[in-house]
């Protein structure tokens, strides 16, 4: 017995869901991936401002010793310093010891004429300036490394 008023249609599929606004696993996806990039941000800003901290330590230290023997004595102190946050006993090494130990893991040149004049440029009446310039750099790559915790 056939209706002959009843018109029939095809099935109609429902149209796929909207990509906005994302399900809520996607939002907690977002928030946790955001603050692990804030996190990392963060700590990266704190470790360069530590670092900018140490390098205004170093430079100023050295630029109140005034003459370049004082200006070596500075810079052997503050790697003393430095070097007992890597060994507790490193500030009481002397001579080639302490200078190995500076160039623990080949990261500086200390061995050879910068680090005869560390050693002993102190004492030294005159230095040439240009000499305790290319040991400031070295010793500030050095220092660095040691505050930070590098052995």
């Amino acid at each position: 017995m056939a209706i002959p008023d009843l018109v029939l249609r095809d099935i109609h599929v429902t149209p796929a869901p909207a990509w906005w606004p994302p399900a809520p696993g996607w939002w907690w996806l977002a928030a946790g991936v955001l603050l692990a990039v804030l996190a990392w941000a963060v700590q990266r800003w704190r470790i360069a401002r530590r670092r900018r901290g140490w390098l205004r330590l170093f430079d100023a230290a050295v630029a109140a010793a005034g003459d370049p023997p004082g200006e070596i004595a500075a810079i052997s102190q503050l790697l003393r310093r430095a070097a007992r946050r890597a060994r507790p006993d490193a500030d009481r090494l002397q001579g080639d010891a302490w200078l190995q130990f500076l160039d623990a893991g080949g990261r500086a040149g200390f061995t050879g004429e910068t680090g005869a004049l560390l050693r002993d440029g102190a004492f030294r009446a005159h230095v040439p300036h240009c000499e305790v310039e290319a040991l400031r750099q070295i010793a500030r790559a050095r220092f660095l490394a040691l505050m930070a915790g590098a052995t």
